[in-house]
This record gives C-alpha cells, structure tokens and sequence, in this order.
C-alpha cells in the first residue's frame, strides 16, 4: 500500500521540516523526495512542473496527484485533511492563521536570513546583518512574552499547527546566533513541545536523502 503523501524538500530547510513535522505528529506515512536546491533541482521542469516557485517543501497528495506548496498553506491543509493540531474552535483557527501570517512576517525571515548568513549559504553585508539581528531578538522576545500566559501558541490546552510552525523556526535561531537563554519561556515551550508524541528532530524528521516510506 502507497503512502498517502510524498514530501519534497532537503534536509537543510526549516519549512521542510514544518511539513515532515507535521506528518509525523499527525502520524501519517509518507515518501520523501529529497530536491538539492544547491544544485539547482529546484528549478529543473520536472519539478517546476509541482513546485511553481521551485521552491521547497511541496507536498504531493498521492490519491489525486494534487501538489501543494508553502509550509503553512501545507500544516492548514493537513490540519483540516487529518483533524490533528487544528485548534477546538473556530476562535482556535482563527487565531492559528493570524500566527502563522506574523510568522511568515516577522520571526522567520530574521531568524533563517541570519542562520544562512552564518552558515555560508548567503552572504549579507554588516548592515543587514545587524538589521535580522535586531528584528530576530524582537521577533523571538514577543514570542516570549506570548508564552509568559500561554502554554501554547494558541491557548492553554492543546498544541497546534501554530506551534509546530513557530518550533520550525526557533530550532533553528541558535545556528543564527540568538541565544535561546534569553528567553526562558520559549524553552519551557519547547520543553513541552518536544514532549508530544510524533516529535523529533530536523535530522528524524526529515531524512538527509530520498526514501520510500
């Protein structure tokens, strides 16, 4: 029996592994295909052909052929298609989108900007460097504050998408030089995240080559 998704990205890329995250934690199967963006593959036809933008992670549906991209378009989908990490209610969801949308603004681009920088895949000059800095210590600062009421991104209850997509960023600060000690309840957050069932790490969650499930 085939699996009922297969999952397009590499290893190296935070929304890839939102999205193999995701899968784990809703506890669906899935083929991995890994693209080498630094080699190019991204833009090959072949692959332009599901991924538009040529850009990592895309997800195939298997059962329609249907291709979908952008990570958080991607966790709102299977958060409806599975009924896992969706939020209770519709105030839950609504919430969920707005946290996603001030995620793809003001945590991400900071926060994965400043890891690429420092491990050579771009090159910023001092200015810009210091500017993702700066909005990256704000950006994680209000996520902090956030938390000092919330045990989870949104409410008290339950994880959802919301938390897998601000997890998929903040794994990824200390290798862009934010010191995750300065904010303590950012880290009980992880704590508990790291606790539920389905998590792992990027290196488990999404593999370093191409595999079946």
């Amino acid at each position: 029996m085939s699996a009922p998704y297969t999952l397009h990205g590499i290893w190296l890329s935070g929304p890839t592994y939102k999205v193999g995250l995701m899968l784990a934690m809703a506890g669906q199967s899935f083929d991995y295909e890994m693209i080498n963006l630094r080699e190019g593959a991204g833009q090959k036809p072949e692959y332009k052909a599901k991924s538009r933008w040529g850009q990592v992670p895309c997800l195939t549906v298997n059962a329609s052929g249907k291709h979908l991209t952008q990570s958080a378009a991607i966790l709102g989908y299977l958060a409806q298609a599975t009924g896992k990490l969706a939020g209770a209610n519709d105030d839950d969801k609504q919430q969920i989108r707005e946290w996603l949308l001030w995620s793809a603004d003001r945590l991400a681009p900071p926060v994965y900007r400043s890891r690429a920088n420092a491990l050579g895949f771009r090159k910023f000059d001092p200015a810009t460097i210091e500017m993702y800095a700066a909005d990256g210590k704000a950006a994680l600062k209000a996520l902090d504050d956030h938390l000092a009421t919330h045990s989870w991104v949104v409410g008290n209850t339950a994880a959802s998408i919301a938390d897998i997509d601000a997890y998929g960023v903040v794994a990824y600060a200390p290798d862009g030089g934010f010191s995750l000690g300065d904010y303590p309840n950012i880290q009980a957050w992880m704590k508990r995240f790291e606790a539920l069932p389905g998590y792992g790490k990027p290196d488990v969650a999404v593999p370093k080559e191409s595999r079946k499930a």
